[in-house]
């Protein structure tokens, strides 16, 4: 057999492997000055049973796994779904790695963080030098599953979860108790689209990532709106009426989303979040060019809503929307100005003052004064009211 010669790129192998996923661990221990250690492990393996072996694989340059290899045992944890940012706060920290972090200790004494997946009390058995990284081979003293959910998993380069047919389910089941609430606005929505003349929806918050068309209507000569169910990614600027009035842990989340967007761009994002709080509804502009970049915006979305994409995808459905030309930029509408409107979107509010559901008028009429602008926006307030008025009476 002739040995290959081909020359292995950085590149191409993080590309090929990449497509293979991977599980995300944090091995922790306890320096033998008593300061507890931490690592993020994204190649962790079972080795064998008998004798219950597992390994990682950490760079052989890492200083904190130089200290872990001093410790008597340690403690990988198996992350869970929800893990991602703590996963990245550990990874980021250079010193006091779990400052701040709940964990609760191993049968040895080492760092269970809280929350995570399943946890296995080790001991390094070997460490094997492979090339740019070690082989950590461990025999497993004692384990158990602490939290029997999705696992975060790490696959082309980005994180997610995998999600079993039961969490979907219970997904799907909150789509169908927000349609069925949304049937007491039916009217009120084809009453508003006919007035106007434009395409009329209610969308609801699925989870702090997905939204969901639960009821629409369409005025005269606007195209059919056949997006019952849909789901649309909770990325920026799409759901800033929820995350408007939520917790600024939640609206750093929906920010972080945006990473390929530019400062001016998040700054609007920003703008939008404080413009909803003191106004009650947002509207965005198209721009010199037209349909065009709303379109590519409303593609992006509908791409999203077909499902089964791989983190590559959905990385660049993500940019490809948080980069949109559509302007989003907040501003005051001038009555004798003219406006080419993408959309506007109004809160609607449950008993507690929380934004459960949002009206969004799209596929408006072109070339509109700021005054008739101004009606629209006054219309779908009136109607986000009369929504919440009669969703207080179903679910009274």
């Amino acid at each position: 057999m002739t040995e290959s010669t081909t020359e292995i790129t950085a590149a191409q192998f993080r590309d090929v492997l990449g497509h293979y996923p991977t599980g995300v661990t944090i091995v922790t221990g306890t320096a033998p000055d008593g300061e507890h250690l931490a690592m993020i492990v994204g190649t962790f393996t079972s080795v064998s049973l008998d004798p219950p072996l597992v390994a990682f694989l950490p760079m052989r340059t890492s200083k904190t796994f130089a200290r872990l290899a001093e410790c008597q045992s340690l403690c990988i944890n198996v992350l869970t779904g929800e893990q991602e940012e703590l996963g990245r706060t550990i990874a980021s920290r250079w010193e006091n790695k779990l400052d701040g972090v709940d964990w609760f200790p191993s049968p040895s004494g080492d760092p269970i963080l809280a929350g995570s997946l399943a946890w296995l009390d080790v001991r390094l058995e070997s460490n094997i030098e492979a090339g740019d990284h070690s082989i950590a081979l461990c025999r497993i003293i004692d384990m158990a599953v602490n939290n029997p959910v999705a696992p975060l998993i790490f696959f082309q380069g980005g994180y997610g979860s995998f999600v079993i047919p039961p969490l979907v389910a219970r997904i799907d089941d909150g789509i169908i108790s927000a349609v069925t609430e949304a049937v007491c606005a039916r009217d009120d929505l084809d009453v508003l689209a006919t007035d106007i003349g434009c395409e009329v929806g209610l969308i609801t918050a699925v989870n702090k990532d997905e939204l969901a068309t639960v009821a629409s209507a369409v005025g005269p000569a606007t195209r059919t709106a056949d997006s019952l169910g849909e789901r649309l990614p909770m990325i920026p600027p799409i759901g800033d009426t929820y995350i408007a009035t939520a917790g600024r842990e939640h609206q750093d989340y929906w920010l972080a989303k945006a990473k390929s967007a530019t400062d001016e761009q998040r700054a609007n994002f920003e703008a939008r979040l404080e413009y909803c709080r003191a106004h009650g509804y947002l509207v965005s502009f198209l721009p010199d060019e037209g349909d065009g970049a709303y379109t590519a915006m409303t593609e992006a979305a509908h791409q999203y809503a077909a499902g089964k994409l791989t983190p590559a995808q959905e990385r660049e459905i993500r940019d490809r929307i948080s980069t949109t030309a559509v302007d989003y930029a907040p501003r005051e509408l001038e009555a004798d100005e003219v406006y080419n409107v993408g959309s506007i979107v109004v809160p609607v509010k449950d008993r507690n003052g929380e934004s459960t559901l949002t009206l969004r008028l799209g596929q408006l009429p072109r070339g509109a004064s700021g005054a008739e602008v101004q009606r629209w926006v006054d219309r779908g307030l009136a109607t986000a009211r009369t929504i919440e008025s009669k969703l207080a009476e179903v679910k009274a």
